[in-house]
């Protein structure tokens, strides 16, 4: 696995330092795992940059349009930039195990392969061949309605997004959300506010939740509240290519 994923040379993306096994335990219990200091502040501020690099895109989305929310994202085009397929391979070999035991505790018989070249190229047998890791951008007034990333019918059940703004400072308010909905319950919200830098790994559509005999499917939804003031700007990176 490569540890040090740079976009320039001070910058890095420190997946070396994550406690696979501690993130599994808090997807398993909460639903979803904070990992601080993933990226440092110059390695933000050059991500963030990005945004307004035409080139490197492959589509930009106007939520207002889409009826998504207000705000806007774009997609990175192929071939993707070289840190960022390196962290997805990085990601996925330490999640693909994880999310085999989710599958089992669901009761599915689905099982993701060791190596993210193995799962990308199932994705693109099945037709989903346009890469998903995108730059997010809201300003004052901009939000993100609920929903799930689910780009075709081949997905990989886990992702992150990482905080690349200063909360409090760059922009006030715009909390990440997640709805959890479990069957014959009242749905559980949980309203996270990440430092700069931080990730978070959470479900893509539903997570194993445990029950009093064995476990039971809950459905996940995530999504950003109100910016109140400022600028913020986060990267989602999805495993699955879209079709």
């Amino acid at each position: 696995m490569q540890h040090t994923i740079t976009f320039q040379t001070d910058t890095v993306f420190q997946t070396g330092r994550i406690d696979w096994n501690q993130v599994e335990a808090a997807i398993f219990k909460e639903g979803f795992a904070r990992l601080p200091g993933m990226l440092d502040a110059t390695g933000c501020h050059a991500l963030a940059s990005l945004y307004g690099q035409d080139k490197l895109f492959r589509s930009r989305i106007d939520m207002a349009r889409h009826a998504f929310g207000r705000g806007s994202y774009a997609y990175f085009a192929a071939p993707l930039p070289e840190p960022i397929t390196a962290l997805r391979e990085a990601l996925y070999a330490g999640l693909a195990p994880i999310a085999n035991r989710m599958m089992r505790a669901l009761g599915r018989d689905t099982v993701y392969p060791a190596t993210f070249a193995e799962f990308i190229a199932r994705c693109h047998a099945a037709g989903q061949t346009r890469p998903t890791p995108l730059l997010l951008q809201y300003r004052t007034g901009d939000y993100n309605r609920l929903h799930q990333d689910l780009y075709g019918d081949t997905v990989f059940p886990l992702q992150s997004v990482t905080m690349l703004s200063r909360p409090g400072e760059d922009f006030t308010g715009g909390e990440f959300l997640l709805v959890e909905n479990r069957p014959r319950q009242q749905s559980i919200g949980r309203v996270l506010a990440p430092l700069q830098g931080e990730m978070i790994v959470f479900p893509v559509c539903d997570r194993p939740v445990q029950a009093a005999r064995g476990f039971m499917r809950a459905t996940m939804r995530h999504g950003v509240s109100e910016v109140l003031s400022g600028e913020r700007h986060t990267f989602g990176c999805i495993l699955h290519d879209a079709a």
